[in-house]
């Protein structure tokens, strides 16, 4: 079960805590590791809400990043191009929340972000229509509104534009208000960045 983090996790062996979130990492050199502290610091969402540990897995030649309920899979080619990797990265932690979120949740996501079903129960959906991809984009994009932004959409079905940045956020502070889906705690709202003229802010 999520549990919402309302104070910063323990420190702990090995454990790298820049920007919040209890995760260690498995490969990689020291510069890609660096670009994923640097991902998760840009983004003002409070990781720590994930309060089971995270493996975060950097090799060669992944085909694509991805997320299993606590380890993410990074291309180590994606973390050298830099600053573009920060969106994936994000998104794949985004997809750590989401692994734990409660059922009545996802199923008020799944409406709320236009999706057709949460996490490929209808294996011939589309990746645009699952409720999880979208939560995790559209989270990518809310909490780092920036021009950097490698999840930025670019159109309307984008995952990404399934909420406006400042609906989103304003989403997951309700979230945190109501009784048993108190569970998602973010940052401070975003402060002013530079935001995509496509997409409300």
């Amino acid at each position: 079960m999520f549990v919402a983090a309302f104070a910063a996790l323990a420190l702990g062996t090995g454990v790298a805590h820049a920007s919040g979130g209890n995760y260690s990492f498995s490969g990689g050199t020291h510069a890609e590791q660096t670009q994923v502290r640097s991902a998760l610091a840009a983004s003002s969402f409070n990781w720590n809400v994930v309060s089971t540990p995270v493996t975060i897995n950097i090799a060669r030649n992944i085909p694509t990043s991805y997320s299993l309920p606590g380890r993410i899979f990074l291309d180590a080619n994606l973390l050298d191009s830099g600053t573009f990797s920060w969106g994936v990265v994000q998104m794949e932690y985004g997809q750590q929340v989401q692994f734990s979120l409660n059922p009545q949740q996802r199923v008020a996501l799944v409406t709320a972000l236009g999706a057709k079903d949460w996490c490929y129960e209808t294996p011939s959906l589309p990746l645009a229509a699952q409720g999880c991809e979208r939560f995790a984009a559209t989270l990518a994009w809310a909490y780092w509104p920036s021009t950097q932004n490698s999840m930025r959409p670019t159109g309307a079905s984008d995952p990404s534009a399934s909420m406006a940045p400042a609906a989103f956020r304003a989403m997951v502070v309700q979230m945190n208000r109501t009784g048993s889906d108190h569970v998602l705690q973010s940052a401070a709202p975003v402060a002013a960045a530079p935001v995509a003229p496509t997409a409300g802010g």
